[in-house]
């Protein structure tokens, strides 16, 4: 029996790290989507304020297995 793999894209922010940020959203991508196998970092983002980086960013192409 063959495979399908879907795609999801999801953003996640962390005040610590880009890893932490990634961590989080396939974290949260597992909670809801059954069969995750793998995620790949699409962009990387920072917010600054006052000349501080107060906040990182992440966007993560989360694959995962349909099932059926």
């Amino acid at each position: 029996m063959e495979a399908v793999a879907r795609v999801t894209t999801i953003t996640a922010a962390s005040e610590k790290s880009f890893q932490d940020a990634v961590e989080k959203a396939v974290a949260r991508a597992s909670k809801t989507l059954r069969g995750v196998t793998g995620a790949e970092i699409e962009s990387q983002k920072v917010k600054v304020e006052d000349g501080r980086i107060t906040e990182y960013r992440a966007t993560v192409n989360v694959t995962f297995i349909l099932e059926g």
